[in-house]
């Protein structure tokens, strides 16, 4: 809006645009396209879709008189003082005249180009927040430009986009008024489905939400309520239950081993189990079961609370496959979670007859080598390890079953990698943390979900305590008398490195203050940056109880299984995400001994977010809620780690929001992919371009 401005050259009016690429138009130089492409803007529809943060009122102008300390307003008026003050502080001061008033224009941020515009006798039309100065009414560093007597007022709101560095609000307004005026604009909906919903056209919406008239619901606008949002939402969400349901009808006609059911392994392994499967256990054990039978890929999402008993579910959908002579393989996130499914179905299999290989990046060259050979030639029946299973030389002979838990932490082509070494084999994950239906019915369309609502009996509930950190010395004294009664705790702190920033102790400080707290106890310490042979030294004394107490980063949050251990101290517990919180409270309370979870928290520097964190995992140990707490708190992208996982974002919807829209999308979605092939296409290619097959694994 300041003069001085780079001038682009006009949009070529006769450009014939489509939704493809924007290279090629006139005015759209290699700089502006870099730019744009920062903002996630490369084709026409990326213009189109780039919607607003805000608006600013630019249709009227205020007489100063008619000025109001606080509001904010459009000014015109002459310049007739500017000076140039150096105390207290360089400060550019402009005086304008409206003939009914004068008011002070204070920059205290300037250049010479804006001493050259703000000439005594330039007409200057001004918009900024209003206050009361020394002099009178003052506007700091409002918008302005030098206008003339013909300058038009604005006949819409003036909308305010996200933008980058040396990208104006005017290059962005412009070039989205050109998309405007010559993309297809035509509804990919029938009339029939925005009567039902009560909502705009597509063209309507995208005029309303890019020019509001000045007398549109600025507050529904701006909390995206209004219908015109509503539109966009809708049809955002339909793109992507379109795109996603595709995907599942498309696998069903891919190759997959047809699995019997198993007559024996699975008996014998159940008949040795120490405890009975609980009902939610036995009910997702058959869903799977059913699901290898078929000659198509399965994608099944195992989703069950910490403790919930996941593990020996896909223990027994891999007897499913051993038994008919196939390859099963469990991928796990950390070598300390992969050597625990590895020590646990050694446990479980090997008196079975099974041979289980381990394979993990930390391995000699020797033993790498023997298990490389043994997944080859298909000695190697259920192959545990971490990302080290995604490599090249890992070839197996026949896999039929890929295991993948925690699987939100796996980036999409890794899931693929580990997907594509045996053509098309079933594919079960696995996540602890719990989904909230609206996440499950968007981003996981294209999976069939299996819930384990249910924890194994004889699990006690884990009491949880919030304890400021000025009360240390009472956490010392419950730490040593859990030791002494022959049990054994966590001690988790957040970060390694000492951080001036944030001052949070470290964990190998914590690890040393603690040993001399504690000379009587044997004190145990892991991390993420210890060789892994450390790691799973220091773990396996743990496991056995040789040590009592282990002090760790987050490195445990995921499958550590030591049910002695019956209490849990997690230091600036209010540094750290809900589910991470939730995921560690689970490391206790996996025996029949009463558990305890103390968060240990700075007083004083406790933020409302941080407040409304420590308020949910303090009331709650339903995975569920929390979940929906931290979906609503962080948003779908981190909440799952989506941003990486090759699924479409939702730029407009949300989810907590727009629930009912969703349901709506699904519904009109399933109804359009066997009736409507046409207007699917067209609705994809407006939304999702070419890229609407983004395979999610």
């Amino acid at each position: 809006m300041k003069q001085g401005q780079h001038k682009q050259t006009d949009p070529d009016p006769a450009a014939h645009v489509s939704a493809g690429s924007l290279q090629g138009y006139k005015g759209l130089t290699p700089a502006l396209l870099t730019k744009l492409a920062k903002l996630g803007i490369s084709n026409m529809q990326g213009l189109l879709l780039h919607m607003p943060l805000r608006y600013v009122d630019e249709t009227r102008i205020t007489a100063v008189r008619d000025l109001r300390s606080g509001e904010q307003a459009q000014v015109q008026g002459e310049v007739v003082h500017v000076e140039v003050q150096y105390r207290p502080r360089k400060v550019l001061i402009c005086r304008l005249n409206d003939q009914s008033g004068q008011l002070v224009l204070r920059f205290l941020h300037f250049y010479p180009s804006q001493l050259a515009s703000l000439k005594e006798g330039k007409q200057i039309r001004a918009l900024g927040e209003v206050r009361s100065g020394f002099f009178g009414w003052e506007m700091v560093h409002p918008q302005y430009r030098v206008v003339g007597d013909e300058t038009e007022v604005a006949t819409a709101l003036t909308p305010v986009y996200p933008t980058t560095a040396g990208l104006s609000q005017a290059v962005i307004r412009k070039w989205i008024a050109w998309a405007l005026s010559h993309a297809d604009l035509s509804d990919t909906l029938p009339a029939s489905v925005s009567q039902s919903l009560n909502l705009p056209s597509f063209a309507q919406s995208l005029a309303c939400l890019h020019h509001p008239a000045p007398e549109a619901d600025l507050a529904s606008l701006e909390s995206r309520e209004h219908p015109a949002w509503q539109r966009l939402a809708f049809e955002e969400l339909l793109a992507q239950q379109l795109s996603m349901r595709r995907h599942y009808a498309r696998r069903k006609h891919q190759g997959a081993p047809a699995l019997k059911p198993s007559k024996t392994l699975i008996t014998a392994l159940l008949k040795s189990l120490p405890f009975a499967l609980t009902q939610a256990q036995q009910k997702v054990a058959l869903e799977i079961g059913r699901d290898l039978e078929k000659p198509y890929p399965m994608q099944r999402l195992l989703q069950g609370d910490v403790g919930s008993g996941k593990t020996i579910v896909a223990a027994m959908a891999a007897m499913q496959a051993i038994e008919q002579g196939w390859q099963a393989a469990i991928m796990a996130p950390t070598e300390i979670l992969a050597e625990q499914h590895y020590q646990k179905m050694q446990g479980w299999l090997a008196p079975l007859g099974i041979q289980v290989a381990w394979l993990a990046g930390s391995q000699g060259k020797k033993q790498r080598r023997e298990m490389l050979a043994a997944i080859a030639d298909g000695q190697a029946q259920l192959v545990i390890g971490t990302h080290a299973l995604f490599q090249e030389q890992v070839v197996f002979q026949r896999l039929a079953l890929a295991i993948v838990d925690e699987q939100h932490r796996f980036g999409v082509q890794q899931r693929l990698s580990l997907r594509q070494k045996g053509g098309q084999p079933h594919q079960l994950m696995m996540s602890a943390t719990p989904i909230p239906r609206t996440l499950s019915m968007s981003y996981f369309a294209d999976l069939d979900v299996s819930v384990i609502d249910e924890l194994p009996p004889g699990r006690t509930p884990i009491v949880t305590r919030l304890i400021s950190d000025a009360r240390r010395d009472e956490v010392l004294e419950r730490v040593q008398d859990a030791c002494m009664q022959g049990r054994q705790a966590y001690w988790v702190c957040p970060l390694i490195e000492e951080s001036e920033a944030l001052q949070l102790q470290t964990v190998t400080d914590t690890y040393e203050t603690l040993q001399q707290s504690f000379p009587h106890l044997k004190v145990g310490l892991v991390h993420g940056r210890m060789k892994p042979a450390e790691k799973q030294t220091v773990m396996a004394a743990f496991s056995a109880g040789e040590t009592q107490l282990l002090v760790a980063t987050t490195v445990i949050e995921v499958g550590v299984d030591v049910p002695n251990a019956s209490l849990m101290v997690i230091e600036h517990a209010e540094r750290m995400g809900l589910s991470q919180l939730h995921q560690l409270r689970g490391r206790v309370g996996r025996g029949a001994a009463k558990s305890s979870c103390i968060l240990l928290y700075q007083d004083g520097k406790l933020s409302e977010m941080a407040r409304a964190r420590l308020k949910t995992i303090y009331e709650s140990t339903d995975g569920f809620v929390i979940a929906q707490a931290d979906l609503a708190q962080r948003g779908p992208g981190e909440f799952m780690g989506i941003r990486q996982s090759g699924v479409p974002m939702l730029k407009i919807a949300d989810l907590e929001r727009d629930h009912e829209l969703l349901e709506a999308a699904r519904e009109l979605a399933e109804r359009w992919l066997e009736t409507e092939p046409v207007l699917v296409d067209k609705h994809l290619a407006r939304w999702l371009g070419h890229a609407e097959e983004l395979v999610k694994v």
